[in-house]
């Protein structure tokens, strides 16, 4: 076994900074939806999602401190406001959302897999892992027995394989276009259910945000995501394809916010950043012209939405910093 006594390196330390950071934000959202949960199967789940992180946050904590690293602040109970608020979110949608968190937690968790070496640390995202996957298979088979999950379109078997013959296949943009691949369908149906919960986020988060450039932001952002979704649904309606439903009518007309300001704004730049590895991945296997030219409308799109995400972080000094490489330059300068 390797010797815990070997430094951690650079990148194990960000995957370590951003588990700590992210985890905190979605377990303070969490905590507030396993306090007006009435269904006892969907709070229990939230209670072993909550336990679960706590140990993860416990064992991350352990790490940094080893090696010296300052604990970053991430998010806690100061950032759970008003938990005696009318509530914001059906029992429904919190299932929705913690079944979405949930395969973004398995994104992450691989990730900081890949980027690990000390034995210790991929013993413990491999652990993440499995109970990343268990809570994916519990999520799911919740939504299956109450009737909430969205299967994807069926399709037909062919008589036998097939090559791509001709170039027709690419065409897209102008005149009679093949139907949807798919491997092209499972891009499409995952984009468009991040985009619904990045939708439905801002619909709620600008009900009770008390910032008004905060509000405007979730606003825009709400409108910019519908525009997405209306544009992705079509492509699956011109195939004659079902798309997902929405899940607006899953937020309260609560106004009385239970978080902070800078949780909302945090936890929504935290979604389109994951969204982007998902429109990149759509980008990646799209073989139609017109979907190339959608996805790369729409990472662009969300490039500049981030950009004006990360003016009002910083205007309002709500993002946290990451380590950073040594100046050597500055350290040079002061001697």
């Amino acid at each position: 076994m390797e010797s815990v006594d070997v430094k951690l390196t650079s990148a194990e330390i960000g995957t370590l900074w951003s588990e700590y950071v992210n985890g905190t934000a979605i377990d303070v959202i969490n905590r507030y939806m396993v306090t007006i949960i009435e269904d006892k199967k969907i709070n229990t789940l939230f209670v072993e999602a909550i336990t679960t992180y706590d140990k993860q946050k416990q064992q991350i904590t352990k790490f940094l401190e080893a090696e010296g690293f300052p604990v970053p602040i991430g998010f806690n109970e100061s950032d759970l406001i008003n938990k005696e608020c009318s509530r914001l979110f059906s029992d429904n949608f919190c299932l929705h959302y913690l079944h979405v968190m949930t395969l973004h937690g398995l994104l992450g968790h691989i990730t900081s897999l890949s980027a690990s070496v000390r034995q210790d640390l991929r013993q413990f995202y491999d652990k993440c892992d499995s109970d990343g996957k268990k809570m994916y298979h519990k999520t799911v088979e919740l939504l299956l027995e109450k009737g909430l999950f969205q299967r994807d379109p069926y399709f037909y078997p062919e008589e036998s394989p097939e090559y791509v013959s001709e170039q027709k296949f690419l065409k897209g943009l102008f005149g009679n276009k093949r139907p949807l691949s798919a491997v092209e369908v499972i891009s499409l149906s995952f984009n468009l259910k991040k985009k619904i919960l990045e939708k439905t986020l801002s619909i709620a988060f600008s009900q009770v945000t008390q910032n008004e450039e905060v509000r405007e932001f979730f606003k825009s952002t709400q409108e910019n995501s519908d525009n997405q979704i209306q544009a992705l649904s079509n492509i699956l309606r011109d195939d004659n394809l079902p798309v997902p439903t929405s899940w607006e009518t899953e937020i309260t007309t609560a106004k009385d916010s239970p978080f902070s300001d800078k949780l909302m704004l945090y936890h929504f730049g935290f979604l389109m950043q994951a969204s982007q590895a998902y429109h990149g991945a759509g980008l990646a296997t799209a073989m139609r012209t017109d979907l190339v030219a959608q996805y790369e409308k729409i990472i662009l799109k969300n490039l500049a939405v981030t950009k004006d995400w990360f003016d009002l972080m910083t205007k309002n000094e709500w993002l946290e910093q990451a380590p950073l490489a040594p100046n050597r330059r500055l350290i040079a300068s002061s001697v």
